[in-house]
């Protein structure tokens, strides 16, 4: 007894000192020196979830987001009731394993195509199988039910290659199928494969169908893996030829009206609460703005358009944007290189064109196909391609809806949308335009255009692009949010200076301008001291620019982005903020881990604003830690923004839910052995949820769940229990949360309001529970650090 306590306590002294030490030589950016202690801790200690949750930390923060997630994956299979590891391991197992694999496998239709698509080509005589990106293996598995001889399957993901090991195990098919952990740009004849194969198999597919690098590595494919395909008109066996499943893609578009695409990727106000977005700064998100950047980014946005809240209005016929033959190296290679095709669409609807709407339809074989498109059922989603920059976004029958299409950086591109009128010449016939068409605008719409550029135009104005993620702009478009800051801001502040109301910013800077003769003869003791207010909101916020309009105050942004911090100077400019009136304050803090600290030595925040909820859903990381430093910061009658937060969640049943969560047997994989295996990945939260759009049966009403006091911590609970009615009978799968995060008492946010830019999650059950109307259910609600568990209690 006494050996196992020494032994306890040599571990947690080793440990202590381990973790110190990594902390010196993290502070040190000795990055190797501290990888190098862990692994040799791991060696000494390697069933240690503590030193494998720690290790997993650090490799997150250094951006090693796979690596990290198998050691949090690792701490929890030690010890699955080391809540800060299950907490880590939740935040990162989406790219651990992502959550479509479940929903895909999920997907009996797709499945069943894909499998009969693969007997057939084996059944002709393909009976040499490559599978590229296999996943689970879920298609090499088809492929040797199906006769296939020889089936190769490689995999990059370890986790996903590990997994499938596992999985083609289960099924008795290891001896048939071999495994390798790369990609297939490394395969090598005959150092992993014999020879060429008769059969490639892929499902290498996004949303905009090239962003997983389906043409690049068929490409290679054919010149290195595949024998030679069959000419035209040529008979003789398969197996001496080579061929692709998907054999080509149909790739459709749409023109659409949408408003939650709109708030999500278009700045739609000029004001917000009093502050003016000046003209000389444009607000775009990622995809809108990837075209002019070096990086490569994906040029659309995804969304499952059947499930878009305020659904969406065509505002075209659907119409074909490209084909392509994954069967014809020529035409794969010709891709990238053309140059882009002019569209010319009619528009059949007015309305306002908010984005192009795109999907396609995979020919697996002559006589199987997948269609992903928004009107099927089907597992997958949308690519979004917002529109910007336009005069104006109405668009109506008569006019047209140009673009460019192109197929570059692995990307289906499409640039340079644009709306030409009836009154302009539009060979509606064809939808190939050229180039002079876009040139034939009327001699009366070139005189309006440079009239708007004289009156517009400022040769001195600094030009600047802000790219902001979408739920950013979907912030800046919430004018509620700003209003509810503004006002508890106020009060605060008046609060704090009864004496004299706090003035408006524009009063304050005409004063400034009367008084400007006199004031050299003004004491600099006689200069009030301002209200320090300190924005440590994360990304991008104006909140610190509507703090300087109250008066006396000097406001800090903790923005991080030089880009954004320019945008912040010109939004300060454009509303005649006096010069270094607003300041970044990172630029004073030595250490950018230690946010939290006083502005000055002698001075403390009148008031602190805080992010407390995640854009997903989730509550932040840490928050209850920086809430309790943040108190210690305030001057008497200081506040923290938000002032507390309550959680609240209703019962629902959502086979929807369930089915993205976990693959739901073997019935849904043709009787194959796959779901306790992926299943080992699940999470019982599901977060980025629109609440509004979710298929789900309501069976409580909503109840509070949880009360987080960040100004008073005594009134919070860690653990409780809540008795929820039962109001309509059914089965409880899931458990949907949000937040009202109260600024003060009289001023509430709501995270599930429809201008919200915060999204919902939910805990989904691993078993449904029955219930009756009139029951009652009793929810265990538990708060760990950030981390909140809801469970039923039995």
């Amino acid at each position: 007894m006494q050996e196992a306590r020494r032994g306890t306590r040599s571990r947690e002294t080793f440990q202590y000192t381990l973790f110190r030490w990594a902390e010196e030589l993290d502070a040190l950016s000795r990055t190797q020196d501290l990888l190098g202690c862990y692994e040799q801790a791991l060696e000494l200690f390697p069933d240690d979830e503590v030193i494998c949750n720690s290790m997993g930390e650090h490799l997150f923060r250094m951006g090693f987001r796979d690596e990290a997630a198998g050691y949090f994956h690792k701490a929890v299979k030690l010890n699955p009731d080391f809540n800060d590891a299950k907490e880590n391991f939740y935040r990162v197992a989406n790219w651990l394993v992502e959550r479509w694999h479940f929903i895909m496998l999920n997907d009996t239709k797709r499945n069943t195509i894909y499998n009969a698509a693969i007997q057939n080509a084996v059944c002709l005589g393909s009976k040499s199988v490559l599978d590229i990106g296999a996943g689970t293996g879920i298609l090499s598995m088809f492929a040797k039910k199906a006769g296939a001889h020889s089936v190769y399957a490689c995999e990059l993901s370890k986790t996903m290659y590990e997994l499938a090991c596992d999985v083609v195990a289960a099924n008795k098919m290891e001896a048939g199928i071999k495994l390798l952990h790369m990609k297939s740009f490394d395969i090598e004849i005959p150092k992993h494969i014999p020879e060429r194969v008769s059969l490639v198999v892929t499902e290498t597919v996004d949303a905009g169908l090239f962003g997983e690098g389906i043409v690049e590595s068929l490409i290679h494919a054919w010149e290195h893996l595949l024998l030679q395909p069959k000419t035209r008109g040529e008979n003789g066996n398969c197996e001496k030829y080579g061929k692709v499943i998907p054999a080509s893609a149909v790739i459709f578009g749409m023109a659409v009206e949408c408003a939650e695409i709109r708030r999500h990727h278009r700045v739609g106000t000029k004001d917000v609460a009093g502050i003016c977005l000046p003209a000389n700064v444009k607000f775009q998100s990622p995809a809108c703005s990837s075209v002019d950047t070096e990086e490569t980014v994906e040029p659309y946005t995804t969304e499952k358009m059947s499930r878009v809240p305020g659904g969406y209005l065509a505002l075209t016929e659907c119409f074909e944007i490209m084909t392509v033959d994954f069967n014809n190296l020529q035409e794969l290679k010709s891709l990238a290189k053309k140059k882009p095709d002019k569209i010319g669409i009619p528009v059949v609807k007015e309305g306002i064109l908010d984005a192009v709407v795109v999907w396609f339809v995979l020919q697996l074989d002559d006589e199987h196909s997948l269609s992903t498109s928004p009107s099927e059922e089907t597992c997958w989603e949308q690519a979004i391609y917002p529109v910007h920059d336009l005069a104006d976004y109405w668009i109506k029958p008569g006019d047209h809806v140009m673009m460019e299409v192109s197929c570059q950086d692995c990307y289906l591109r499409i640039q340079n949308i644009s709306v030409f009128g009836s009154e302009c010449e539009v060979d509606a016939g064809k939808n190939f335009t050229k180039d002079k068409d876009l040139l034939s605008l009327g001699s009366e719409a070139e005189l309006c255009s440079a009239l708007a550029n004289l009156q517009t135009s400022k040769p001195d104005a600094v030009e600047q692009t802000c790219i902001l993620e979408s739920t950013e702009i979907a912030l800046l478009n919430n004018n509620l949010y700003h209003e509810g800051f503004k006002m508890a801001m106020r009060k605060v502040l008046s609060s704090l200076a009864p004496e004299k109301l706090c003035q408006a910013m524009d009063t304050h800077c005409q004063n400034n301008e009367m008084s400007c003769g006199s004031r050299e003869n003004v004491s600099e003791e006689s200069i009030p001291e301002p209200f320090y207010v300190l924005d440590v909101s994360e990304g991008f916020s104006i909140l610190p620019i509507i703090a300087g309009t109250l008066g006396q105050v000097k406001p800090y942004s903790s923005v991080e982005k030089d880009q954004h911090r320019i945008t912040l100077d010109l939004i300060s400019e454009a509303n005649h903020f006096p010069k270094e009136t607003l300041e970044f304050w990172l630029r004073h803090v030595e250490d950018e881990s230690a946010v939290l600290q006083r502005p000055k030595s002698d001075k403390l925040w009148s008031i602190i604003i805080l992010d407390v909820i995640e854009p997903s859903g989730l509550i932040q990381q840490e928050i209850m830690e920086k809430a309790a430093i943040s108190r210690c910061l305030l001057q008497s009658g200081g506040k923290i923004f938000p002032q507390y937060v309550l959680m609240f969640g209703l019962l629902v049943e959502s086979q929807t839910l369930v089915e993205e969560s976990a693959v739901q047997g073997t019935e849904r994989t043709l009787g194959l052995n796959i779901a306790p295996f992926i299943n080992q990945f699940q999470v019982p939260i599901r977060v980025f949820l629109d609440l509004s759009s979710l298929s789900c049966v309501p069976l409580s009403k909503p109840v509070e769940l949880l009360r987080l006091d960040l100004m008073t911590p005594y009134l919070n609970t860690s653990n409780r229990e809540v008795k929820v009615h039962i109001c309509k009978s059914g089965q409880v799968t899931a458990i949907p949360f949000w937040y009202h995060m109260y600024l003060d008492d009289e001023i509430r946010l709501d995270t599930s309001s429809e201008a919200s830019h915060w999204k919902q999650a939910a805990v989904v059950l691993d078993n449904p529970i029955q219930v009756e109307m009139g029951e009652e259910l009793v929810l265990n609600v538990q708060h760990h650090k950030s981390n909140v568990s809801i469970t039923v209690k039995q």
